[in-house]
């Protein structure tokens, strides 16, 4: 069953993705969700909010031609839980990548699809979820 408590951001310039995500995501349960089309109201967002982020699902062509790290950013920053950089076809990496314990997925594909979501999504809201569990019943 979906955590529609997740905190979950769409980055992409495009609004048509931007929407087929959002669409794939409400369909799988998931409702609160902020669409950005830039990476400074991406940065702004994480920079001024206090609540972590549980998801970052961003476009990596919105780095392109600018100096910045974007699988560095999502690693290292504390309020990113979980982060999917989708449309990295530059890098010549498989079509999924599962980095580092986890935490940021890589995907080639151009858009991710609902079942790329699926699982992405069972992963997240697994992690996410079983902590508050084992606190309520420990309380």
């Amino acid at each position: 069953m979906p955590n529609k408590a997740l905190r979950i951001l769409i980055a992409d310039d495009q609004h048509f993705s931007r929407l087929r995500i959002e669409r794939a995501l409400n369909h799988l349960g998931y409702y609160r969700i902020a669409p950005m089309h830039r990476l400074e109201e991406v940065l702004s967002a994480l920079e001024y909010d206090c609540a972590p982020l549980d998801l970052l699902i961003i476009n990596a062509s919105l780095v392109k031609g600018v100096k910045f790290d974007l699988f560095s950013f999502c690693m290292d920053n504390p309020y990113v839980h979980y982060a999917m950089i989708y449309d990295e076809r530059q890098s010549g990496i498989p079509a999924f990548l599962v980095c580092r314990q986890e935490k940021v997925l890589i995907s080639a594909l151009p858009l991710p699809d609902l079942d790329t979501l699926t699982q992405l999504m069972a992963k997240v809201d697994s992690s996410l979820v079983a902590p508050v569990r084992n606190r309520e019943v420990g309380a």
